[in-house]
């Protein structure tokens, strides 16, 4: 219910502020294991990552924001779950498996800090698809956050790792420029114009 409530008024906040526009959601299935790969531009990406969606978005989230009082609890309601700073626990990596086999959605940013869609992506969105069978879908968010300068969230159509199944660290390298060539296709082609 919290999440329904937080993703209209995120919804209201996107549209009036930033002109939100959202293609592609058809792209995203509507049941099942799916990780949602997005460039990360800023810290209002997760957000907006899941509001043109019906299904919940899970995310991990820097460890420290769950230690702000009120704030913290807000994000564990949401679907957050923390990590800890400078790498990815095993139990965070459990949980986030636990909750894609049980046919959940995520969101993650391979670029693993904000840029524009250039930066070199890590292994870990890869790696959690190949090991939860979750299909990876990636999103360009394209914009500046600019008070009333229009901000588009393009979701692509999901990108097949299949050929990645050994999960060695070469073939999740592979997987994982599949995956962050296919969010700078989506970014280029749709920043034209």
């Amino acid at each position: 219910m919290l999440y329904r409530i937080g993703r209209a008024l995120f919804r209201f906040f996107f549209t009036v502020f930033f002109g939100l526009r959202a293609m592609g959601t058809e792209n995203v299935p509507t049941q099942g294991a799916v990780v949602l790969c997005g460039n990360h531009t800023s810290l209002l990406d997760p957000p907006l990552l899941g509001t043109p969606l019906k299904r919940k978005v899970h995310f991990m989230a820097k460890a420290e924001l769950f230690d702000i009082p009120v704030f913290g609890s807000i994000l564990s309601k949401v679907g957050a779950f923390p990590v800890k700073r400078g790498g990815v626990s095993k139990e965070s990596i459990r949980l986030a498996i636990h909750l894609l086999k049980d046919g959940n959605m995520m969101g993650i940013f391979p670029e693993g800090s904000r840029s524009n869609a250039g930066g070199m992506g890590k292994k870990g969105a890869a790696s959690l698809a190949l090991k939860s069978g979750a299909a990876v879908v990636p999103v360009a968010i394209i914009g500046t956050y600019s008070l009333f300068r229009r901000m588009t969230i393009v979701y692509g159509k999901p990108v097949d790792l299949s050929a990645y199944a050994g999960s060695s660290s070469d073939d999740l390298e592979q997987a994982t420029e599949m995956i962050m060539k296919e969010i700078r296709r989506l970014h280029t082609v749709n920043s034209k114009g």
